[in-house]
């Protein structure tokens, strides 16, 4: 999440979800936490029961939205103008956290002269933008820093604040300067106003204010707020800047870095987060290390480390991560003459993510496939064209539980395809479930939790472990023989994880699978060792540059300790102490509450007693409290670093934020973004009106790929004047492959349905339990109409614009069968993790099914003279919820 580490350090949930419970407030957005993840959300519910206030603003009316105190309908897509507008809030009512903002974010920061703010001409472009090739030049954005003459615009009275120190970038305590951060940040909003807010989103200005001010009320010293996203958040071309502006809002209001607080990201799977920790990513290493490129300086090692190390705080050990990586992955044949094996590194040479591949692989360029644990012919965007795309493919490896539709689509599914015509070769490779196989997951607060086998699987069903091992061993021996240079770090490459005799299950049997590797010695190798001896390290600390230690993932240093020590399996919950140090191991050094030096004052002591969690005591020269520190231990408040210092030792002893090089929170982000220094509002590739704010209707640096599979609506197209996002249930999970071959889920959500409001439903003349055809400019499908006052039509600027809702779970494999809601989404990326938007596009909505004929002609556009508030509705007068 490049949203949350450009703001604060690393890209993370920052907090856990037990810690909800002690929030004073609690904005849910982009989130159905009550359905989405159910057990987590009893926290929410008990800060609730303690008086806390527990507000939902989504396009839908859910349980989560029936559980709060507080619900706002918004548009899908136009987050980013109701976070502008409780931005604006903040600002113009001067209720941010003053001695938190100017102590620990670059509020006080001088920028650079030559930036232009998106707002400057109303423009929607930050500066540094390259028509030609559709993004942001770094060379040219001046997004940086001032440098050490400060801004020469600036008039002689803002210059006399102006206060520069050794080595640092120049900064206004006084906040007269109009380069400092903090008032491009008061005219990057100005225009956010509530009426602004109410017209583009739907809701009305009396709700924003409402929110505004229990976010506001519930912040400060005595009190903090936490925000909670998931997907609703993620799956978009602005969802990076839609949690940046987050990140900006619990900056300002002081949350970040204290107990109940900061930012938590709701992560989908058990293990979505150690999928990202160690990784699956196509352009990262493990620990978030950047994958080598060929379109930057990365030929050797030097040069990789020059261009990626940021030499000020925790970032200033990049080279030993990254050297301790390479001796954990090739062993005594990584050393200082071969740059430690780095060449053996594979190359990116372009943008080789999932959907980028899924395109080359529908224009013939992809041969082969590999899938674990995923089903892009019914879950992924534009899942038509996915499923063409599989098709052009010599063989594909399938491994799942049960034969789902990417393993059946040359046979199965919409249009029912020729297998004749087909030359798909598919595997499919049962895999074992999780209580058929050992090992660790990481959850959505960092934390690794681990899991023994309890039975061994049936027949030929294997763990994806064994099948990656084994496929490790088979390619090591078929290229043993090999002298070809690119060939040597598979020959090299570490493959020791056999077990010592047999496994033996729980009840004391043997674990009889032929071949299974020892999940054990796996994170043993992740946590690292010390080369010599081989001893467990204990944090990532020890990790050295000089080849004396090896790590397969930095920010899992610790979790293995000692040699029959693994802390994935530490279940001592600690009721009494809430922090539960003891249950499971958390990423880094078993921090639970990150940045948490920010729960204590620039002196540190406690902002107050009631939210006292971690803090410097004077006696014992050294931070303590309720957490791990995550600081320096025995580093004063008052420590300041002498000019040019690298490391941890550039941070001072007041900046809690210590993998930023300033160690402050960023309100504006100099780097690390890749679409605009600040969130800008956007619409959605597809909508259904145009952006008023700007001239740029949709973000300038996402990329929309046009072929006859994925095309695109046009902005207000009559065709498509509906909005469309999708959604979860509880009962299903995903796209369907582990729920609906299950008799028991299946009799709780039997069909497909689709979401959308008794006014949209009279104009269509449909009924509640009527067939409709949901159609978008890539597909169509069809449904069962759940009519319900759940979904509401929004007045946005002169008309009114209906949402549907579209659950993601179903397609034609498993004992249910019902259409595919990615049959209407497209394949687009945004451009800092080329991420698609499968939460919101353009739709039309007829009676009847896909087998009848349309005669549903172009809705003409309902405009209204002026805008009509809502009328106010509480969450007691919401219905409860209809069964599909």
């Amino acid at each position: 999440m490049p949203s949350l580490g450009a703001s604060v350090g690393r890209g993370a949930a920052t907090s856990t979800q037990e810690d909800l419970q002690f929030s004073d407030c609690i904005l849910i957005m982009g989130s159905n936490m009550a359905e989405a993840h159910p057990v987590g959300f009893r926290f929410p519910m008990k800060a609730r029961e303690k008086g806390a206030k527990l507000i939902h603003v989504d396009p839908r009316f859910s349980r989560t939205s029936a559980c709060a105190t507080t619900y706002v309908p918004i548009r899908a897509g136009s987050d980013i103008v109701y976070l502008g507008g409780l931005i604006n809030q903040v600002l113009t009512q001067e209720r941010w956290f003053r001695e938190y903002v100017l102590a620990y974010t670059n509020a006080t920061t001088l920028i650079t002269d030559q930036y232009v703010d998106a707002e400057d001409d109303a423009s929607g472009l930050f500066s540094g933008f390259d028509p030609a090739t559709g993004a942001y030049d770094p060379a040219t954005s001046n997004w940086e820093y001032a440098g050490a003459q400060g801004s020469a615009s600036a008039t002689a009275e803002s210059k006399q604040g102006v206060e520069q120190q050794d080595d640092q970038p120049p900064r206004d305590p006084t906040l007269q300067h109009p380069s400092c951060v903090l008032n491009i940040l008061r005219r990057h909003y100005a225009r956010y106003t509530p009426a602004m807010v109410a017209e583009q989103c739907g809701c009305t200005e009396a709700q924003l204010l409402d929110v505004a001010e229990q976010l506001m009320s519930n912040s400060g010293r005595e009190r903090t707020s936490a925000i909670v996203y998931a997907l609703g958040w993620t799956q978009h071309t602005t969802g990076v800047q839609m949690i940046r502006a987050a990140a900006i809002l619990q900056l300002l209001l002081g949350n970040m870095g204290r107990p109940g607080g900061g930012i938590m990201a709701m992560r989908g799977h058990a293990s979505i987060q150690g999928s990202s920790d160690i990784p699956t990513l196509y352009n990262l290493l493990p620990g978030y290390l950047p994958q080598p490129d060929t379109r930057r300086d990365h030929g050797t090692l030097h040069t990789y480390i020059a261009q990626e190390q940021v030499k000020e705080g925790v970032w200033g050990s990049f080279p030993a991560f990254i050297i301790s990586m390479l001796k954990a992955w090739y062993g005594d044949a990584a050393t200082p003459q071969n740059d430690w094996g780095f060449d053996w590194l594979p190359r990116l040479t372009a943008d080789h993510s999932e959907l980028q591949t899924f395109l080359d692989m529908a224009a013939g360029n992809v041969k082969g496939y590999f899938l674990i644990g995923q089903n892009p012919a019914a879950g992924g965007p534009n899942a038509g064209l996915s499923r063409e795309a599989l098709r052009k493919l010599d063989w594909l490896v399938v491994r799942d539980f049960f034969p789902i539709e990417s393993a059946t689509f040359w046979k199965e599914g919409p249009g029912n395809p020729d297998p004749a015509a087909i030359g798909t070769e598919v595997f499919f490779m049962p895999a074992a479930n999780s209580i058929e196989k050992a090992g660790s997951f990481t959850n959505t607060e960092r934390v690794l939790q681990w899991h023994e086998k309890a039975v061994n699987p049936p027949g030929d069903v294997r763990s994806d472990l064994w099948f990656i091992w084994n496929l490790g061993r088979k390619l090591k021996a078929l290229y043993a023989e090999s002298t070809a240079e690119p060939d040597q770090g598979l020959h090299h490459m570490t493959w020791d994880y056999a077990h010592d005799g047999h496994a033996i299950l729980p009840d004391g049997t043997p674990d009889t699978v032929a071949d299974e590797p020892d999940p054990d010695k796996v994170l043993r190798e992740i946590n690292g060792y010390t080369v010599a001896d081989g001893q467990q390290l204990q944090a990532y600390t020890q990790l050295q540059d000089d080849g004396s230690t090896a790590s397969g993932c930095w920010i899992y240093c610790g979790v293995y300790p000692e040699p029959e020590r693994n802390r994935a399996r530490d279940r001592n919950g600690e009721i009494e102490k809430h922090v539960h140090l003891n249950w499971g191991w958390s990423w880094p050094d078993n921090r639970r509450l990150l940045y948490n030096r920010a729960s204590a004052d620039p002196e540190g002591n406690p902002w107050s007693e009631r939210k006292r969690y971690v803090w410097w005591d004077a006696e014992q020269q050294m931070w303590t409290g309720l957490d791990t520190p995550d600081f320096e231990k025995a580093k004063p408040p008052t420590y300041r670093p002498e000019p040019n210092a690298q490391g941890m030792a550039a941070i001072s002893g007041d900046s809690p934020f210590i993998l930023k090089p300033d160690g402050k929170g960023w309100l504006f982000a100099p780097s690390g973004i890749k679409d605009g220094p600040l969130p800008t509002h956007y619409e959605p590739v597809e909508s259904p009106v145009r952006n008023t704010l700007y001239r740029q209707q949709t973000n300038p640096a996402a990329r929309a790929p046009v072929q006859p599979m994925n095309a695109f609506a046009p902005a207000e197209d009559p065709d498509f004047p509906i909005v469309g996002t999708t959604f979860r249930v509880t009962e299903h999970y995903l796209s369907g492959p582990m729920s609906r071959f299950d008799s028991w889920l299946n009799e709780l959500q039997p069909a497909m349905f689709v979401e959308l409001s008794p006014e949209l439903a009279g104009e269509r003349g449909v009924t509640h339990g009527d067939w409709i055809v949901v159609s978008s400019r890539r597909g169509s499908i069809e449904a069962r109409a759940m009519v319900t006052p759940r979904i509401r039509p929004l007045h946005i600027q002169d008309r009114v614009v209906h949402q549907v809702g579209v659950p993601i779970h179903f397609g034609w494999a498993g004992e249910v069968a019902g259409s595919a809601a990615n049959d209407l989404t497209s394949i687009v990326m945004d451009p800092n993790v080329s991420m698609h938007e499968g939460k919101v596009f353009t739709c039309q909505v007829r009676k009847g099914r896909l087998s009848e004929p349309s005669d549903t002609p172009s809705v003409p556009v309902v405009r209204r003279p002026q805008a009509a508030p809502m009328p106010e509705t509480s969450p007691q007068a919401q219905p409860e919820g209809i069964k599909a």
